[in-house]
């Protein structure tokens, strides 16, 4: 199981960022997907390229938190896979996944807020909007984050101790 995690860490390390180079490429698709995802009430005929490249490029920025998350997510189950299950490198890169999933979670709404600013930036005066909303996916993630990480410190932590000990026989 350690194996197919790997692989599926290595495949959306590898989709994300095609995809991402195909919606730059193709403004208009990154567009329409916008406008069908989105809930905003935007006056989408006053969005502009370039408010379209800066979402893009917000989105991105949001998106790469998640790509490292995964990075550190598959160096360790790699080595699970190996059947190197308790070192220092697979704790470490598991507490490093686990503070980048709660910096995701975390930047998940400013994104959002971000975005709806960005998008209703056009708008006349007054119609302009900042959307802020915190949901139970965010709240969730970021439980799971945090406990992943309390676990990822007692990891880091026994495999120090172990290293001690080692020392002493």
């Amino acid at each position: 199981m350690s194996l197919v995690i790997a692989w599926a860490c290595s495949a959306l390390l590898i989709a994300i960022p095609a995809v991402a180079v195909f919606y730059l490429v193709n403004l208009g698709s990154f567009a329409s997907l916008t406008q069908s995802t989105v809930g905003f009430p935007i006056q989408w005929w006053t969005v502009s390229d370039g408010q379209w490249y800066a979402l893009w490029g917000l989105t991105a920025a949001y998106l790469s938190i998640g790509l490292a998350g995964l990075f550190f997510l598959r160096r360790a189950f790699k080595n699970f896979s190996k059947g190197e299950l308790f070192n220092a490198s697979n704790s470490h890169d598991l507490r490093r996944f686990s503070v980048l999933l709660l910096a995701q979670a975390l930047a998940t709404p400013i994104h959002l807020s971000l975005m709806s600013l960005l998008l209703s930036w056009n708008h006349p005066p007054g119609q302009k909007m900042l959307s802020v909303a915190v949901g139970s996916n965010e709240l969730k993630a970021v439980g799971v984050a945090l406990v992943l990480w309390v676990l990822s410190d007692l990891l880091v932590e026994a495999c120090r101790v172990h290293a001690e000990n080692k020392q002493f026989v």
